[in-house]
């Protein structure tokens, strides 16, 4: 490299000034470059605080060029990216179904870009939907029951006239219109809240419930049921122990009926200990498709019932202050509830 030279013809004194402005610009350079270091590490710290906080947002987030190309997009927005396709970008509020959920979208304009927010609404418009049909349900359930009473009236006073050929189709009317009963029960149950009045309770006096109600129910196969009761009380309300734990062995008989077996066995079970009962049902008929929607309003996949037996069960078992767990292997229920009055 060529050693730089001041002219020979320079006086010594314009010499010192050129170098020290020399020295002035290159300090300069130096300072402008240690600034823009500063800038760019201040940007990028900008940058990774932004992208930080709308990753922290719930909700998908897209801001968009002027030409409508993707300036910046959290990771939810890149999980549901295709829903900008049926995006009507004229409207500032919409609701998009998408890949079987659904989203709130709302669009604002801030200078040159374009910015949308996408929340999922799903859980609440299934709230809203159920809601509906609670309401829809509970009024057919009104109006449904006074000609069921007629009903039962009619069937009790034919029972005594009947001749014995004919009882088998009297005592088939029974069970139908105990299941059109207890699904009224249910249904207004549900939409009113479960509310117990607590009292001590016999086991001996949920066993036998049980077996009363399952003589009442209509059933193809041959079923074994085992009760397994020791002598023991639990404090609870009597009524809506015995719904939630027929609801579970009507569960259980439905399971069965629709297995490709022509028998099948049901045990209901306790456990006691110094502080809590256990009741188990376990059946031998066929898994659920899909256990984590078992407790889903209006939802079932049995060519019998109206999705609420399961539902109302957890409900009634958590007004008694216990809980109610499913296990896949062995197939089997269990709930679980203090032994006395919850406080």
């Amino acid at each position: 490299m060529n050693e730089f030279r001041l002219p020979s013809s320079m006086k010594e004194e314009e010499k010192q000034t050129l170098l020290s402005q020399l020295e002035n610009l290159i300090e300069q350079t130096y300072n402008v470059e240690r600034e823009y270091i500063a800038l760019t590490n201040s940007y990028n710290q900008l940058q990774g605080l932004v992208n930080q906080i709308i990753e922290t947002l719930p909700n998908a987030l897209w801001v968009l060029n002027e030409e409508g190309s993707v300036f910046l997009l959290n990771s939810e927005a890149k999980s549901i990216n295709g829903l900008l396709d049926y995006l009507d970008f004229d409207a500032e509020e919409q609701e998009i179904p998408f890949e079987e959920r659904h989203y709130l979208v709302k669009t604002s304009r801030k200078e040159s870009k374009t910015i949308i927010t996408a929340t999922d609404i799903t859980e609440q418009k299934r709230k809203e939907r159920l809601a509906s049909m609670g309401q829809m349900a509970a009024h057919l359930a009104h109006e449904i029951r006074n000609p069921i009473g007629s009903i039962a009236l009619l069937v009790s006073s034919l029972s005594k006239r009947v001749v014995p050929k004919n009882q088998p189709i009297v005592e088939e009317i029974r069970r139908a219109l105990f299941r059109v009963e207890r699904i009224i029960t249910s249904t207004l149950l549900y939409s009113k809240g479960v509310k117990p009045h607590f009292s001590p309770i016999p086991l001996a006096k949920l066993e036998k419930e049980c077996r009363l109600a399952v003589r009442s129910y209509s059933y193809t196969k041959r079923i074994r049921f085992h009760y397994r009761f020791p002598d023991d009380t639990v404090v609870g309300d009597f009524g809506l122990l015995a719904l939630a734990l027929q609801n579970l062995i009507f569960n259980a008989i439905d399971a069965i009926e629709e297995s490709e077996e022509e028998t099948g066995e049901v045990t209901l079970s306790t456990e006691i200990s110094d502080d809590s009962v256990r009741f188990v049902v376990h059946d031998s008929g066929i898994p659920f498709e899909n256990p984590n929607r078992l407790f889903e309003a209006f939802h079932t996949t049995k060519t019998k019932g109206h999705g609420l037996g399961l539902v109302l069960t957890r409900q009634i078992v958590e007004a008694h202050g216990g809980k109610i767990a499913f296990e896949e292997n062995p197939k089997r229920f269990v709930l679980s509830l203090p032994k006395e009055r919850p406080l």
